[in-house]
């Protein structure tokens, strides 16, 4: 019985020791006597340098922190690390992501269609005008066409005009009608001809057998009148263009293309015209010629569009906006254009590489279509590349990069001893034979150092001893930053 109650009791005091010993713990810890136990974890346990604010990555805590939702500031250590998985890149806890509303796309490859947008101005189509002159000078008489835009038929009367060449012309046909001479005939007739006479009025002065003193104008084509440079009664010379003729049935439209994009387009590409007076309207044409030069002031490439324009919607000299349609590239590597960060040195994108794990990638470009950007080098089919909050995330990686940097271990100080063999206070350089170096492995020998700005030369002799503080410069070679002279030194 009494070894049954002995058992009872050492089983009671090792269950209450069991469950009193973390109480009892800090108690002991107070009084010096910490069980070895716990000491062993805080040993190897890391110590956060900073704290950082969940939703501002600018803002920084020395102790832990909430902000004002109620978040932990997330801890920062001095490998930068917050014990996400090892690897390039940053971690974000996952109530952040969620809250930052982070969107990721994936890197793929398909074809990008190449548009080129551009704004041109409609111009009337050369191959449809033409300008009326006379062969002989006379006055205007009976002008029909008075103003500008008129639109005339092919064959209407445009003016009548007295020339006293026409007039001589005629009366000498009629006179070789009379005789026998056939070659005067096709002589006369030839000169009326070349005097711009059509055949109709010829035919007409054969069966009337009489002079006409005023001689037709008549429209050689449909179209409207784009230039009038006569009045009723005008005194004209061959040299004077009349008007001009313009048919809007075909019009031509002029645009320029950015020099980069020059090689995108050739002849006979589909392209597209929209008017700011007809939104929802589109016309379709296609490219009818480029020109073989680019404009030197621009830098432009100039190409002309053709549109027929039966019910003359557009007008000459409007403003339009142009699509050309060019090939597009088959199997391109594209990412969403909304997920290119551009600076003003490179452009990058934020990789997402799961478990809240991110990284700063920069990447080569190529060109960009519509909604995409063709990506040439950084990136690989299949990634994923954060579309939303991109800036917010860019700016954490740079932040811990400089968190890093200002974490890194200082660099060790470099000394050395040696003898002064020539000073250049011009340049600021000094010939020294200094002793060996086991930091970078140099032996004994003599060299010329740059001083970097800011150390004094004052006090060195030729042939003089010091000690010199040395250091790697922007440009690789190593200057001298300090001089304390040796104590043996009178």
């Amino acid at each position: 019985m009494k070894t049954f109650l002995a058992l009872l009791a050492a089983l009671l005091l090792f269950g209450a020791g069991v469950l009193l010993a973390p109480r009892l713990q800090p108690w002991l810890a107070h009084l010096g006597h910490e069980a070895p136990a716990a000491a062993a974890p805080a040993a190897t346990e890391r110590q956060p340098v900073k704290y950082r604010h969940p939703m501002n990555p600018t803002i920084f805590s020395d102790t832990p922190a909430k902000d004002d939702m109620g978040m932990d500031y997330i801890p920062v250590y001095a490998d930068g690390d917050d014990g996400a998985p090892a690897g390039p890149g940053f971690t974000i806890a996952p109530e952040v992501v969620n809250n930052l509303g982070v969107r990721t796309a994936v890197v793929e490859r398909g074809d990008l269609t190449r548009r080129i947008e551009t704004v041109g101005y409609v111009d009337y189509d050369e191959r449809a005008l033409s300008h009326v002159h006379l062969r002989a000078s006379g006055w205007v008489e009976n002008l029909k066409v008075r103003t500008l835009g008129a639109r005339v038929r092919r064959g209407d009367l445009l003016l009548e005009v007295y020339a006293p060449d026409l007039v001589s012309a005629q009366q000498e046909y009629l006179q070789s009608l009379r005789g026998e001479i056939a070659l005067l005939r096709v002589s006369a007739r030839d000169r009326l001809l070349a005097l711009g006479v059509p055949e109709s009025q010829i035919e007409r002065l054969e069966r009337e057998r009489r002079v006409r003193q005023l001689t037709a104008v008549h429209a050689r084509q449909d179209g409207i009148i784009s230039a009038l440079n006569i009045r009723e009664g005008m005194y004209v010379t061959p040299e004077l263009e009349l008007m001009t003729l313009a048919d809007p049935a075909t019009v031509w439209v002029q645009v320029e293309v950015f020099e980069q994009q020059a090689g995108w387009l050739a002849v006979g590409q589909k392209a597209e015209v929209r008017l700011p007076h007809a939104p929802g309207e589109v016309w379709e044409g296609a490219v009818e010629y480029i020109y073989p030069d680019v404009d030197p002031k621009t830098r432009a490439l100039r190409a002309r569009l053709r549109f027929p324009n039966p019910d003359e919607r557009l007008k000459f000299n409007m403003f339009a906006e142009v699509v050309i349609h060019a090939t597009p590239r088959a199997s391109v590597l594209n990412i969403p254009r909304e997920a290119l960060i551009r600076t003003g040195t490179e452009q990058r994108v934020i990789v997402a590489r799961g478990e809240g794990r991110f990284e700063a990638r920069p990447v080569e470009i190529g060109m960009e279509s519509g909604e995409h950007m063709e990506i040439r080098s950084g990136l690989e089919e299949g990634e994923r590349v954060v579309t939303s909050a991109q800036f917010l995330l860019d700016s954490e990686s740079s932040i811990r990069a400089s968190l890093q940097r200002l974490m890194a271990p200082p660099q060790p100080e470099i000394w050395t001893e040696g003898v002064i063999n020539e000073i250049a206070i011009d340049s600021r350089t000094l010939n020294v034979t200094h002793e060996p170096i086991p930091e970078l492995n140099w032996p004994l020998m003599t060299m010329d150092f740059p001083v970097a700005e800011g150390v004094s030369l004052d006090g060195l002799t030729v042939d003089g001893e010091a000690r010199f503080r040395i250091r790697e410069g922007a440009d690789g070679r190593y200057e001298v930053d300090a001089i304390e002279f040796s104590e043996s030194r009178p």
